[in-house]
């Protein structure tokens, strides 16, 4: 029998329930106390319904590599994958298995086993059994239990190990179809990655190299103001780099780099603290943007692109795995292309058309539906307009670069605006300096006034 055999004699309790906002969307956290008082958490998205075919995780605690960024092994990557690849899917289970850490045998012991790795050169299957303990000590029994208690009757399994599959059958539930989990190798686990495949008979991971971030935090708390719920939609804060005479291009389209590294990193920042961030597919087209967090140390933001025919294309970088994307379409787009996107682990919300496209209300809805709570919007210039024009932007944050070019693309089209006095302003505005950048900021009075005016 397994070292920590935790096979509850009754129905788990669920001790507490909760949203828990992560970087791949917001989940509902559902705490359940076992029989014997180990507590295990399931990360619950979307409605279970009939509870079949639900894409599902059961990962094993591993404090090192989840919490502490390990290189040793692949458990953090799985575990970001797996909720980027249930937030895609938009219904799924993860269960975290609290009293799996070392595949069963604890923390101290697998500190130890790492110990005569390095130092007796043991692979992680021999440092176990020199230490007087299995292979793999988990039992299944508690996941299971818990799969059934939020309602979930048969499985899309997320995992390289059939261990777990056999576990998850024995005890109940169905597995449908198993599911690799694709993570990149690196040089210190490769060793480790191995053994797990010819010694424990796991499906070797693949996929993309995992991102880095590096640099110092950027305190960008003033520039977004003071989030607050919306009526429907999330917190709108744009933001743009321009000339000073209002250019984000050139007329030839160049438009790199219009700002300094500094006023970057502050973009970079203002992404680190916001669930998400938006641009449109011309923007995606034109520049290939990642729309990740890379020049300060932070999360990424889940991306999210505004095209409404889905021309997005196959090798544009917002659809590399390094963060999870949405892409928000129209019915217009192809239900083919709808179907290969999610196939890649890529959200797809299918919202009303607008005069532009994407029709930008609707858009929002959806994305505070999805959890979204915070949205930096970075571009384009038809994006931001329609933004601006609809009210829909709470902040705007404008980074100023010293520099003139003449003709070329404004960063604000039309608004409708035939006197100065009615234009859009700040309220309650700031300056900074960003090395030779000027970033000034405020809440746009429209949306004072409409507060405002809602209140009386």
């Amino acid at each position: 029998m397994p070292v920590n055999d935790r096979r509850p004699n009754h129905a788990p309790r669920e001790a507490a329930r909760v949203a828990l906002p992560t970087p791949a969307g917001e989940f509902v956290a559902r705490a359940f106390e076992l029989g014997d008082g180990a507590v295990y958490v399931a990360l619950v998205r979307g409605e279970i319904g009939d509870g079949r075919g639900v894409l599902a995780r059961i990962h094993s605690e591993c404090l090192t590599g989840d919490a502490l960024g390990s290189l040793r092994c692949d458990c953090g990557p799985q575990l970001r994958a797996s909720l980027r690849s249930i937030a895609a899917e938009g219904r799924g289970v993860l269960v975290y298995a609290t009293d799996h850490e070392g595949r069963g045998i604890g923390l101290l012991e697998k500190l130890r086993a790492y110990v005569l790795q390095d130092g007796g050169g043991a692979d992680t299957v021999d440092a176990n059994e020199r230490l007087g303990l299995p292979a793999d000590g988990r039992d299944y029994g508690g996941a299971a239990a818990v799969l059934r208690a939020v309602g979930v009757r048969s499985v899309r399994l997320m995992t390289n190990n059939p261990l777990k599959v056999d576990g998850m059958r024995e005890h109940g539930i169905d597995v449908e179809e198993v599911v690799p989990v694709q993570t990149a190798a690196h040089a210190r686990n490769l060793r480790y990655l191995r053994t797990k495949r010819d010694r424990l008979g796991h499906a070797p991971p693949s996929g993309p190299e995992l991102n880095g971030a590096v640099g110092p935090v950027v305190d960008v708390a003033s520039l977004l103001g003071e989030p607050g719920e919306r009526a429907g939609r999330p917190y709108v804060v744009v933001k743009l780099a321009q000339t000073l005479d209002g250019r984000i291009a050139t007329a030839a389209g160049d438009s790199k780099w219009i700002s300094g590294e500094e006023e970057r990193r502050v973009s970079h920042a203002l992404r680190a603290a916001c669930d998400a961030v938006l641009v449109g597919v011309q923007t995606v087209l034109a520049d290939d943007p990642m729309l990740t967090v890379r020049m300060v140390e932070g999360p990424s933001p889940i991306r999210v692109v505004l095209d409404s025919t889905l021309r997005i294309p196959d090798d544009a970088k917002v659809l590399e795995d390094d963060a999870q994307t949405i892409v928000v379409t129209t019915d217009r787009a192809p239900a083919a292309r709808r179907l290969e996107l999610r196939g890649r682990g890529v959200g797809v919300l299918v919202v009303p058309s607008g005069p532009g496209g994407v029709d930008a209300t609707e858009a929002l809805r959806a994305l505070r539906h999805a959890g979204v709570r915070t949205l930096l919007v970075e571009g384009g210039a038809g994006v931001v307009t329609s933004m601006l024009g609809a009210g829909l932007a709470d902040r705007l944050v404008v980074g100023l670069s010293p520099t003139l070019i003449g003709t070329g693309l404004g960063s604000v089209g039309e608004l409708g605006v035939l006197r100065v006095r009615d234009g859009l302003r700040l309220h309650d505005s700031e300056v900074h300096l960003a090395g030779e950048d000027v970033l000034i900021a405020g809440d746009l009075a429209y949306a004072q006034a409409k507060a405002a005016t809602a209140s009386s």
